[in-house]
């Protein structure tokens, strides 16, 4: 495409403002002819304002079209300067801007690419844009050349730039999206502008909701909604040993083996049809090994709300002399810290009816494999009722993330977390994090798993599972140390900018992108419980 097709309705001419002078590595310097030039204008349906910043600008060259933003405009400071504007001689003083250059144009290309290292040479000529090459920008926003379609518009631009943002899901989702902003930012706002037009576009999603805020966003027409402990359940022999330490938070010392070991003994019970805990004090030690062995892959299930009372039973010992258990009064001493811990968790009463299904109950995992194998369904799990306590959420997150990673040839979808931070560190350990999460970061892309993720604080993200996101969308930070975390996707005028973002201003920022760009998300009519009371 040539310089002349780009202004076919108003000649090119009358956007020239000068010449290339400088080129460095990183940006360029244009000598302005005149000050005249920067002047503002009105060109039949257009307007510009070329004395200001943070405008685009055409540079035509010998390799096709430079796409730039001035980000510098600058007088050098004089005598002359002062006695030339006086006299109204302006055209006797040179501008000089800064040029930031985002995008090519090759000549036989119509849409900007990524410059590489390409860059404008001395003397080439340097022309406003016009809408013609904002539209052209726009389209060529997007890095993919594939044919999918956008999402219908969830926000609008800002930084000059008047249009409505419109992107691929690709674009979006593709290196996983992470959306991050501190409290009254926007932040929830925007995720569910941009599910509304995911789920009203029928692409699959799954959605976990921590606080039960987008309970009555999506109809039950649009997604089966779950609420876990109330109406959906587990069996408590589908979690994992690791999967019930992470719950129960126990130490690197005996209290895993103690935990296996009660739960072990309640597998045998519930295969023998025996509702009470398994005593070994006074039975036969070899006698209590057989039978424990015969527990097989398949004998599952237990009561969980026997496991308090099957700890204590596991304090035991085998005698110097004799051939049956005793009492271990130190044991018993040991495993009661333990004790506290699982009674405390199971105090909880919807906790317990999650993890004792009835007949009624749909079952989790189930639901989750008929979703992951049908075709543009949604599903809403509503975990609020399970307490906000970081041990279950993080267990439940980590017992659905390896379940799906695990499936095979399933339905590309969208899995949507809401305040990820709850469930990628643990509440008592600084270096423990849950892995299911991560693994789902690291290879779900290839299973067509794409994570959608909000948090108040980046900090409280896994660096591993941060070094995963390839795209996100930065709500108003105040802290140097959260914007630090994100800082490595970011570049210095987005970074300077982050404090100054208003209540639903973002910069979205993505591998998948030309370059960052600045936007306001759309509030979307769907109801949200997320509004912040007034004191009266």
């Amino acid at each position: 495409m040539t310089i002349d097709s780009l202004y076919s309705d108003i000649d090119k001419n009358y956007f020239y403002i000068g010449r290339i002078s400088q080129v460095y590595r990183d940006n360029s310097t244009a000598q302005v002819e005149n000050l005249t030039l920067l002047s503002h204008r009105k060109l039949v349906a257009e307007t510009v304002t070329p004395s200001t910043i943070n405008y685009m600008v055409i540079i035509d060259s010998i390799q096709g079209l430079f796409l730039g933003e001035v980000y510098q405009n600058k007088v050098l400071s004089s005598d002359n300067l002062h006695e030339s504007i006086n006299k109204g001689k302006t055209e006797m003083v040179f501008p000089e801007i800064s040029i930031d250059i985002i995008g090519l144009m090759p000549q036989d290309a119509k849409r900007f690419v990524l410059p590489e290292f390409s860059t404008v040479g001395v003397t080439d000529k340097v022309y406003l844009a016009n809408d013609n090459v904002v539209k052209i920008y726009l389209n060529s926003m997007e890095i993919s050349n594939d044919k999918e379609e956008s999402l219908p518009s969830f926000a609008t631009y800002l930084n000059g730039v008047s249009a409505e943002v419109e992107l691929k899901p690709s674009t979006l989702f593709s290196h996983h999206l992470l959306t991050v902003g501190a409290t009254n930012s926007g932040k929830s706002t925007s995720a569910l502008s941009i599910l509304d037009k995911v789920v009203s576009q029928k692409k699959k999603t799954l959605i976990i909701d921590p606080t039960g805020e987008y309970r009555d966003s999506f109809s039950n027409q649009e997604v089966k909604k779950l609420t876990l402990g109330v109406d959906t359940a587990i069996s408590p022999g589908k979690v994992t040993m690791q999967q019930w330490s992470m719950l129960f938070e126990t130490n690197s010392n005996t209290q895993g083996a103690v935990l296996s070991e009660a739960i072990q003994s309640l597998r045998y019970q519930m295969k023998c049809g025996q509702a009470v805990p398994f005593t070994k004090v006074g039975q036969n030690i070899a006698a209590v090994q057989q039978m424990l062995a015969s527990v097989t892959n398949g004998d599952t299930d237990y009561d969980i709300s026997l496991l308090p009372q099957q700890i204590a039973a596991e304090s035991v010992k085998e005698p110097a002399r004799g051939t049956n258990y005793e009492y271990d009064t130190f044991k018993a001493n040991v495993n009661n810290y333990l004790i506290e811990k699982v009674t405390y968790q199971l105090g909880n009463t919807n906790f317990l009816t999650f993890f004792m299904r009835s007949g009624s109950m749909m079952d989790l995992l189930n639901e989750i494999d008929m979703f992951l194998h049908a075709p543009q369904t949604s599903l809403y799990i509503d975990t609020s009722e399970l307490g906000a306590a970081d041990g279950i959420g993080g267990m439940i997150i980590d017992l659905v993330c390896n379940f799906v990673i695990a499936q095979k040839n399933i339905e590309p979808f969208v899995f949507f977390i809401d305040e990820v931070h709850r469930y990628t560190k643990s509440q008592y350990s600084e270096s423990e994090y849950h892995g299911g999460l991560t693994l789902v970061a690291r290879e779900g892309r290839k299973k067509g798993i794409f994570l959608f993720l909000t948090t108040q604080n980046p900090q409280d993200v896994s660096p591993v599972l941060l070094g995963q996101v390839g795209s996100l969308l930065v709500h108003r930070l105040m802290h140097n140390d959260e914007i630090r975390a994100i800082q490595n996707h970011l570049d210095d005028y987005s970074i300077r900018h982050i404090r100054k973002l208003n209540q639903g201003e973002a910069i979205f920022t993505s591998v998948n992108l030309l370059k960052n760009i600045f936007i306001h998300v759309n509030k979307s009519d769907r109801q949200q419980y997320n509004e912040t009371p007034l004191l009266k």
